[in-house]
């Protein structure tokens, strides 16, 4: 999504939210470059929560592929010959099919939001790391000014939350998933907490 060029200032804990939401994007988007890589290898475990052991797993699994082991299982996991093991689109898990009413509605809310497709974009926006960047843009202001928390909130549950846990359930148990498993066990602990404290603050 093209981003804009403010930075206003975010609190630390929605900074944390979008880094997150940020760094599922790029796990999600395409196979993984050497910055990638070696930034995932680089994550320091935090055991005390879910989500804090499955970055550490994330990190200790990545040190053991090789780039070219890592392209291979995303190209399987997402690309496959005709499609990948997994469709990470959300009008194909609300409807069984690409380009259906999920993404009219997306593309509406990106009017009213100010979200601009990529002129490079490929995939339709409603791909699952098109809308964790959008999700970031929205918590750090970079379509204009932050979200408001409600805002934040609607696009959650009209667009990742509906259908990203299943989402990211799938790619825990996904047949090819092995260096995958732990990008699954982050999103599906990170769809918690965001689903735990969106319901805690209305």
């Amino acid at each position: 999504m093209e981003l804009g060029t403010s930075e206003p200032v975010v609190a630390e804990e929605d900074r944390l939210r979008a880094d997150c939401y940020a760094l599922l994007a790029r796990l999600l988007a395409a196979p993984p470059t050497g910055e990638l890589i070696e930034l995932v290898r680089s994550i320091r475990s935090a055991p005390g929560t879910p989500l804090g052991r499955a970055f550490g797993n994330l990190a200790t699994t990545w040190r053991q592929a090789t780039p070219s082991s890592l392209k291979d299982e995303y190209s399987v996991l997402f690309i496959g010959v005709t499609h990948g093991e997994l469709i990470p689109y959300l009008s194909y898990y609300l409807t069984g099919f690409l380009h259906e009413k999920p993404l009219a509605d997306l593309r509406g809310d990106m009017q009213r939001l100010g979200i601009g497709r990529r002129a490079d974009a490929s995939d339709p926006e409603d791909h699952i790391a098109a809308l964790c960047e959008m999700m970031a843009g929205l918590i750090t202001g970079a379509f204009g000014m932050p979200a408001p928390l409600a805002e934040q909130r609607r696009f959650f549950d009209r667009h990742i939350g509906c259908w990203a846990p299943r989402f990211f359930e799938n790619l825990q148990a996904a047949k090819a998933a092995s260096f995958y498993m732990p990008v699954g066990a982050i999103g599906d602990a990170f769809m918690n907490v965001e689903t735990e404290a969106f319901a805690m603050a209305a």
